[in-house]
């Protein structure tokens, strides 16, 4: 396992590369950190999975998912990954997105014990996570720096797979696209999340701005974002 690989660059959109790669038809899935269950819903509504467990630790977007009335085949539910509300062996398909490094260090290991134990004998989790690289990195690491955490996610990833708990079925690395009109919808975004409380002094927050401009054209800014996604599977 390495945790980047410049050399593979391919422009990708995720969620098209999971629905080709992952066997969803009549399969029950969780959704581990869904955030705006924007992915949640794309997958629900192309008819695949017999029914989608989306979980969000954030009690703000939580209560907002809660108001989704639309996707009968979803249930939303309120937790983190180290603590999964579901039976053993009852998943077929655990998604993680941009959330591993999210769960707190000390419990990443119980997070990946938990999904090992909720997926089904020969099951498959989809753990996406993004590289430190690229651009947006950049910007977003002069008010919220995440090497540290990036860094322990890869180690548990690999304690996982080194420890047999879960076995390294492929490695992926592509790049994503960011795009944003201007600065105002990168604070949106980016910063005005309720996830976590990013309090940004009046000087930083300049700092901020300046820099995401210098990427700022006549269209906005668009950014190529490296990701890597492990995807494991519980033995047979």
């Amino acid at each position: 396992m390495i945790i980047a690989d410049p050399t593979h660059a391919t422009l990708v959109n995720e969620v098209q590369l999971m629905l080709s790669e992952l066997p969803f038809d009549g399969a029950t899935v969780l959704e581990l950190g869904c955030g705006k269950a924007d992915k949640t819903r794309t997958l629900a509504q192309t008819g695949r999975p017999k029914e989608v467990f989306a979980l969000e630790v954030d009690a703000i977007q939580h209560a907002r998912n809660l108001e989704v009335t639309d996707l009968p085949n979803v249930h939303f539910s309120h937790g983190g990954a180290e603590a999964i509300p579901m039976g053993d062996a009852s998943v077929d398909i655990v998604l993680m997105f941009k959330s591993l490094h999210h769960v707190p260090v000390a419990e990443m290991d119980r997070a990946l014990a938990e999904i090992a134990r909720v997926l089904k004998p020969g099951g498959l989790a989809w753990i996406s996570e993004p590289v430190y690289a690229g651009d947006l990195n950049e910007v977003f690491k002069l008010f919220h720096d995440e090497k540290i955490v990036r860094e322990a996610a890869f180690a548990a990833l690999k304690r996982a797979v080194d420890g047999q708990l879960l076995k390294l079925k492929k490695e992926l690395f592509f790049n994503t696209r960011s795009y944003f009109e201007n600065f105002g919808q990168f604070d949106q975004r980016m910063i005005q999340v309720t996830h976590t409380d990013h309090r940004l002094a009046p000087d930083l927050y300049a700092q901020v701005q300046a820099k995401f401009e210098s990427y700022l054209g006549p269209e906005g800014a668009t950014f190529l974002n490296p990701q890597r996604v492990d995807l494991l599977q519980k033995a047979a």
